[in-house]
Formats: C-alpha cells, structure tokens, sequence
C-alpha cells in the first residue's frame, strides 16, 4: 500500500478481482477505529459524506458501489459480488480489521459482509435496515406510509405517477427530479425534505436502475432469507442499530435482527427518517461515537 492510500484524503481507485474500478476515498484522521462506509441503493452513490464528517477523529472510508457514480458501471450485480467488492476496498487500503456502517440496503451489505468475513469485521453499525425476515412482512406497511407522504403535498404524487410512468423515457433532469420527490418523503421534517433531498441528489450521478432491479429481484426471490436468523445468532461480533423513529419503513421489520444478534444495542432517534444523521446530527454522533470507543475498547484489550 502507498503513502497516499493510508494518509492521503483524496479520490482513489479500488481494482476488483474482476478488474472493475470503484471509486473510493479516505477522510477523517486519528487513531479511532476505521470504519467503511457502505451506502444505501442498490445503484445509488456514495451519499455518506454527511455522517462521516460526524465522525472527525474516526478514518472514515467511503466508495461508490459497482455500477454507481463515479465507479465503473459494470456488472454483475448481486449481493455475493458487492461482498467482495467490498472486501477489495479493505484490501485496497490496507485494513487488517474493520468496523462497517450500512445504510438501507447499505446496511444488508455490510450484515452480509459481517457474516460472510466475522474475523475481519469489528463492528457493525445497522442503520435504517429492515432486518432479516421476507421483504413481504414490511413491504406493504412502507408502500402505503410512502403514498400517504407522497400524497401530503398537493401535486407531488401526480407529478412522481406522471415521471415513473415513462420510466426509460425520462430525461435526466426528469430522472433527478423523479429521485427527488421519492427521497422528499424519506425525511419526518416535512417543511425541510425538498430541501434534503436536494442535497442528497447534488451532485447527481445518475441512478442505475439495472442495478436496483437485479439485486432487488435476487433479495425478494423466494429462500432469500432462508437461514439468515441461525447465522446472525452465530455472529460474535458487537453491532450497533440506529433508527430514525420516523422512517416510513416500519421499525418492527428490524426487531427480528435486533433478538436474533447476541450483542447488539439499539438507538432510536426521535424525529428522524431514514436518514437519520441529517435530522438528529447530534444523536447520531453521540450513539455511534460511543459505540466505535467501545469497539476501540475491546480491540486494544484483545
């Protein structure tokens, strides 16, 4: 590993065994636990820069998953190969052990990761999940919450129906103006999440839809989740869950995860959404920054 790949806070690229090309980048400083930073899709960007900054002291690692922003836009696209792509950023930056933060499906990733790699992960930090059970036992409780927020401003659900029905059809400024009115009903604070979904959607990279439906169908088919509560008992390693008390996915989809985990600890945070450092940035620093001093605890004891 170079200089510039453990000290240097700059734009990289990460090769996959595959010899595809991600994009990665290194911030923070201090000798806090090193976290990877998996973020939220499938087929989205890296939209973690916001709780990374929470977290000065702590190096943060950051990367666009295969086939978004600014990584190459190339598959395929499954769960198994985003678990190796990111064991290839660990690798990358040459990282022994780590602790992972998911967000969405972010977080499945790095649960996937975590059962997958238990030696080499620290820490988990679950963020916004739907934990381990079918996708149908929460699906319908978040497509109705999601309709009924879309619905709370006058012709917003007619404008998002009217973009989704022309689908491929869309230009980009309609496909980033599509994001934004989905992503508006992600935050509790109703009068700010135009504003944050804003945010979220600059700079626009562009959604990969072929990403986002492969990866759906394979966490949807039938089986998926088939054996996942025995594994999650078997994990020895500390995972902390934060929730916003807001998300429009119902919170009770993650109890199965919080009582399948023999060591696990849950913060809610109240007046939150799905993206809960944005509503509650103190909060959030304060539940994940003792979790990771925590993590660092039992690390320097080992």
């Amino acid at each position: 590993m170079d200089e510039t790949a453990a000290t240097g806070d700059r734009d990289e690229t990460v090769l996959t065994d595959d010899e595809v090309r991600l994009w990665a980048t290194r911030t923070g400083g201090g000798a806090g636990e090193p976290v990877i930073l998996c973020h939220g899709g499938p087929g989205l960007w890296d939209t973690l820069e916001e709780p990374a900054a929470l977290l000065p002291d702590t190096p943060a690692y950051r990367w666009d998953q295969r086939g978004s922003g600014r990584s190459q836009r190339s598959g395929p696209y499954s769960t198994d190969r985003s678990v190796a792509d990111l064991d290839a950023v660990r690798r990358h930056f040459g990282l022994e052990r780590v602790t992972l933060l998911g967000h969405s499906w972010g977080a499945r990733l790095a649960l996937a990761y975590a059962l997958d790699h238990p030696a080499l992960v620290s820490g988990l930090i679950y963020v916004s999940g739907t934990g381990i059970d079918d996708d149908s036992t929460w699906h319908p409780a978040y497509k109705e919450a999601f309709h009924r927020g879309l619905g709370e401003r006058r012709g917003r659900r007619e404008r998002w129906e009217e973009l989704r029905e022309r689908g491929d059809g869309r230009t980009e400024a309609e496909d980033r103006e599509y994001a934004i009115l989905q992503w508006s009903v992600d935050f509790a604070d109703r009068d700010r999440a135009r504003e944050h979904a804003e945010a979220m959607a600059t700079p626009w990279f562009g959604v990969n839809y072929t990403c986002n439906a492969t990866i759906g169908a394979e966490l949807r088919r039938p089986g998926a989740t088939h054996g996942l509560r025995e594994r999650c008992a078997a994990l020895r390693v500390p995972v902390l869950i934060v929730d916003g008390e807001d998300d429009i996915r119902p919170r009770w989809s993650v109890d199965s995860l919080e009582g399948a985990l023999p060591d696990v600890t849950r913060t809610m945070l109240a007046g939150a959404g799905h993206m809960p450092w944005t509503e509650d940035p103190e909060g959030f620093r304060t539940a994940v920054g003792a979790f990771l001093r925590g993590v660092s605890h039992r690390g320097d004891s080992r």
